[in-house]
Parts: structure tokens; C-alpha cells; sequence
């Protein structure tokens, strides 16, 4: 903690800056892998305009970043309250913790009740890719699931049509025999869940920390304010 003791005036306590910072970097990195990262990217160029998919895509990548400089902004913020004992700059670091923790819930919310719906317009990407080849060997998007296949390390899927053979042996890598674990649709899902599981926990820790943010700021504007009329002034020690 960072705390500042004055004769007569209790200590007060703000966050570790330090911890929302690299709060706020974590989830910057986060989205922006997200966002670049290979998987994600192939699945975004190749999706329709009727997806939903490249939509959800893009809107994460700019939530993640915004949510994260709001954090840095606060920790700064709040920070420079401490040592200056501003109540300004306290009310505006109040301020910013309580509009991450405001866009931290619906997004929140919004994962646990839209659980499956980035894993359907992923799997249903794969899916129309993966017809428009099977219908047509020579098209264009053959080149698109081999590269699929590539990244996700997978193989083709069952097809109710049984005719599946000829197109994993054009787009499936040199050497990769097929079998139940690789079926694409499935590796989508579990690569998909791991990722979502680490964003749920990430967004938890989130709104833990906008919380105590809030409370923190929050004493420590009280303190400042009903401390302000003092005429004493004491030395400052930064632990």
C-alpha cells in the first residue's frame, strides 16, 4: 500500500498501483493476442458479413483495450492523489474505477449468457469453408482450410455425407492421419473454451479489484476532505 501518515491523521490506504497497471497490461496483451493472434484471424477473414463472428471479433479487441487504459488511468490517477492529496484527482480516479467495474459486468454477464454463441459462428465459419470445398475441390477457399487445418492442428470432420476423404487429403497437413481427436469442429470448441475460461477469470479479477479501487478512493477522499481544514502539517513517508 502506499500510505501517508500525518500527526492526527489516520494513515491512508490506496491499491497498489503497481497491481492495476499490470492488471490493465495483462488485459491489453490479452486482446490484443486475440485479436492478432493466428486462429482468431483466419477464422475473422474468412467469415461472411452474416456471421456474427468478425462482430464479436472486433468489438472485444476495443472493449479489452479500453477496459485496460481505463485501469492504467486509474492506478495513475490515484496515485497522484495520494501524494498530492487532491481531492480532484481522487474523485476522477473514483471515477475511473467505477466505469471499468460499470463496463466490466455486462461484459461479464454477457459471457455467461452468450456462452455459446462465439463458439457457434466460429464452428459455423469452419463449416461453410469446409462445404464450398467439398463441393468444389478446385475453389478458392482450399487454400483457406488447409491453412485452417494448419493452425488448429486438425484434420476434416465427420460429415453425415461420408464423402469427406478427398478433401482432408488435399487440406489436411503431409503426414496428419485423422481420427476422433482431430476432428476440426471439435478442436475449435476446446481451443475456443480454454480461452473464454481464461477470460471469465480475467474479468473476475477485474471487477474484484475496480471494487476495492472504489472503496479505497472513496476513504481516501473522506480522509482528504474532512483533513483539509488542518493547519498542522506533518512529514510524509512513502512505504
Amino acid at each position: 500500500f502506499v500510505c501517508i501518515q500525518r500527526e492526527l491523521l489516520p494513515c491512508k490506504s490506496l491499491p497498489k498501483t503497481f497491481l492495476f497497471q499490470l492488471l490493465g497490461l495483462s488485459i491489453a496483451t490479452l486482446s490484443t493476442v486475440t485479436h492478432y493472434g493466428l486462429h482468431f484471424t483466419l477464422i475473422s477473414n474468412v467469415s461472411l458479413d452474416s456471421n456474427a463472428y468478425r462482430v464479436i471479433h472486433h468489438t472485444a479487441f476495443y472493449f479489452g483495450i479500453c477496459l485496460s487504459m481505463t485501469l492504467i488511468l486509474a492506478a495513475l490517477l490515484s496515485s497522484a492523489a495520494t501524494v498530492r492529496e487532491s481531492q480532484c484527482l481522487t474523485a476522477m480516479g473514483f471515477f475511473c474505477f467505477a466505469l471499468a467495474f460499470c463496463g466490466s459486468i455486462p461484459a461479464a454477464c454477457w459471457r455467461y449468457t452468450h456462452s455459446t454463441e462465439v463458439e457457434a459462428s466460429m464452428m459455423d465459419v469452419y463449416d461453410f469453408v469446409y462445404e464450398e470445398v467439398r463441393r468444389n475441390a478446385s475453389s478458392p477457399r482450399r487454400h483457406e482450410l488447409t491453412a485452417i487445418h494448419e493452425a488448429f492442428l486438425c484434420c476434416g470432420k465427420h460429415s453425415p455425407f461420408g464423402d469427406t476423404t478427398n478433401v482432408e487429403h488435399k487440406t489436411c497437413p503431409p503426414g496428419q492421419v485423422r481420427d476422433a481427436g482431430q476432428d476440426c469442429l471439435q478442436e475449435i470448441q476446446d481451443f475456443l473454451k480454454k480461452r473464454m475460461d481464461f477470460v471469465s477469470s480475467i474479468l473476475g479479477v477485474a471487477i474484484g479489484f475496480t471494487v476495492y479501487g472504489m472503496i479505497l478512493t472513496s476513504f481516501l477522499w473522506f480522509s482528504i476532505h474532512f483533513s483539509s481544514n488542518l493547519n498542522r502539517k506533518g512529514k510524509y513517508i512513502l512505504r
